[in-house]
């Protein structure tokens, strides 16, 4: 191994190539020239040792050893994003940047009004806002705050529970109008409804007691809970949607709700570094005062 430690821009650059296949389009999205992507790539394999790429015919093909560094390479990635967020924020008053995290649904439809309103407060406070199903790692500080629908297990968490999100099977007005509504569970079967296409843990545990979740009888497949939102909005057919969500459009019916009802223990989640610092305290605060008041 090369003696000298390798620079963060040559993990970097590592990171580019691996995300977009090939030096020519990591150089776009770095901003570099494809010869100095190509350079620094040399210079960490030299340094590690290893044989980080291989050409193939449609790119570049990371080797055995680069897919080992890739997760050390991004918590680097992620620990000089803390650094920046924290060195942003010093000085007096409630500034710099807060890097938030939540599900797709909750991120687009929820929090907005509540980031809103936080920046009418602290206009100095920049909110970078992740819309994500994955469970981003607070300890590796690929995010400040995060809206998780899982209690926190990790002990260096500062964690908050909200409530529960409940979820509904709803249809809009346009199509109960055009296909008649269902008397009964048994009669969904000749319905369309909107469904996952790939099949999750989560969705797993889900069918003993939502016999209805059969993949083979879906009239729209997606995995992307947007998609299916914005198809139930468009009259497509039936699907579930967050009650709060619903409650917004009068458009919206919800079918069964003594017999359909699926709750989401929601949570708030910080690093515990983090909850004396101005830009995250008053953020958390938000968010918790937010979400409580759209839960009831």
């Amino acid at each position: 191994m090369d003696k000298h430690e390798p620079s963060w821009e040559l993990y970097r650059t590592f990171l580019g190539v691996l995300r977009e296949g090939s030096l020519s389009a990591a150089a776009r999205a770095l901003g570099l020239t494809q010869p100095t992507v190509g350079r620094h790539v040399q210079a960490l394999e030299a340094c590690v040792g290893l044989t980080l790429f291989v050409r193939t015919p449609h790119g570049l093909s990371p080797s055995e050893a680069a897919q080992a560094l890739r997760p050390y390479a991004e918590a680097l990635e992620a620990t000089s994003a803390a650094l920046l967020r924290a060195a942003a924020s010093q000085g007096e008053g409630v500034r710099g940047t807060v890097r938030i995290t939540a599900s797709n649904v909750v991120a687009v439809e929820v929090l907005p009004p509540i980031l809103a309103d936080l920046n009418a407060a602290y206009p100095e406070l920049v909110i970078e806002l992740v819309p994500s199903n994955r469970m981003e790692d607070l300890l590796q500080r690929e995010a400040d705050i995060a809206v998780r629908m899982l209690r926190p297990s990790q002990g260096a968490l500062v964690a908050r529970r909200i409530g529960d999100i409940e979820l509904g099977l709803y249809a809009h007005r346009r199509y109960l109008a055009r296909r008649g509504e269902p008397a009964s569970l048994d009669e969904l079967t000749g319905h369309a409804i909107i469904g996952f296409d790939t099949e999750t843990a989560f969705i797993r545990s889900m069918k003993p007691q939502l016999p209805m979740l059969n993949r083979e009888r879906f009239a729209l497949r997606t995995d992307s809970d947007l998609a299916a939102l914005a198809a139930l909005r468009a009259g497509f057919g039936i699907g579930f949607c967050q009650v709060g969500l619903a409650r917004r459009d009068a458009e919206l019916v919800r079918l069964f709700p003594d017999e359909l009802a699926i709750r989401l223990d929601t949570w708030l989640a910080m690093h515990e570094d983090l909850r004396d610092t101005p830009r995250c305290r008053v953020t958390f605060t938000a968010l918790v005062e937010g979400l409580t008041a759209y839960l009831a």
